[in-house]
């Protein structure tokens, strides 16, 4: 039986796939129980530094939640039929780990945008890092028109990532964004052609996984956690990480093997 979300491990980088093609993608009770369990054992694993996501087949990312199992779900127009159903009601983790929200996830996610990304796709696209996209992806919060609001980060998030105006045009008004104009507003890091998607997202997670675990992921908790927030309480949570990595064997096998004129041996600790 083929799995609607896949999650593959090769070496240091793991890659999710949103994997219902003829549904656009789209996430089912099941499909947000079974990213949550991935996002939940990747923040565990030490083995694991970086995160590829993306989605299967040409026609979308993924298109948000299952509007015929999903939504129905949550607003109490559907009853729950199976365990996915009651987990997805039930479980308050999955939906922190589904969003990234309430949920710390410190290795970096490069998303590679194979098409549309809609609604609860699009909220899980803002808790990515680095964003690659094909030239016919698209970006879109239509969930205002539909009746409901997003509710996985992304009033929070969008404004904080593009400018305000362009942030409210696609959420109150349901205008999409293309990937030029995505470009543009800095939201996504560059368009790749579809036949080279995928590589161009594995050569930049292996470009992550090949520096050392603890500086990356210390950057980006410290980042994450700054935005927003006074210089002098960013500069104290900088001086955190600055005392956590600089206590680590690899803070000094990255200068040892720089003068060695060799490839550091980077060990995570």
């Amino acid at each position: 039986m083929t799995l609607p979300f896949l999650y593959e491990r090769d070496g240091h980088v793991a890659t999710l796939t949103f994997n219902r093609p003829e549904r656009r993608n789209a996430i089912s009770p099941e499909v947000a129980c079974r990213l949550a369990d991935a996002m939940g054992e990747i923040a565990e694993d030490d083995e694991i530094r970086v995160v590829i996501l993306t989605g299967a087949g040409d026609k979308a990312f993924c298109s948000g939640g299952d509007l015929a199992l999903s939504l129905p779900l949550l607003s109490g127009g559907r009853a729950p039929e199976t365990e996915w159903d009651r987990r997805f009601l039930t479980d308050e983790t999955v939906h922190a780990r589904t969003a990234l929200r309430g949920f710390e996830m410190t290795k970096p996610i490069v998303a590679a945008v194979n098409g549309p990304c809609m609604a609860g796709g699009m909220e899980i696209l803002l808790a990515t890092d680095i964003r690659l996209a094909v030239p016919a992806a698209s970006f879109a919060l239509p969930e205002a028109a539909r009746g409901v609001i997003p509710f996985a980060g992304a009033l929070a998030r969008l404004p904080r990532q593009i400018p305000y105006a362009a942030a409210m045009e696609m959420m109150v008004a349901n205008v999409p964004m293309d990937a030029e104009t995505a470009l543009r507003h800095g939201l996504i890091n560059r368009i790749v052609p579809p036949e080279g998607l995928m590589q161009a997202a594995r050569e930049m997670a292996d470009r992550i996984a090949a520096s050392a675990p603890v500086s990356v992921q210390q950057i980006k908790k410290t980042v994450t956690e700054a935005m927003g927030r006074p210089l002098d309480e960013g500069y104290a949570l900088e001086d955190r990480a600055k005392a956590i990595v600089m206590q680590t064997e690899d803070a000094r096998e990255g200068p040892r093997a720089f003068m060695e004129k060799r490839a550091p041996r980077y060990r995570g600790y």
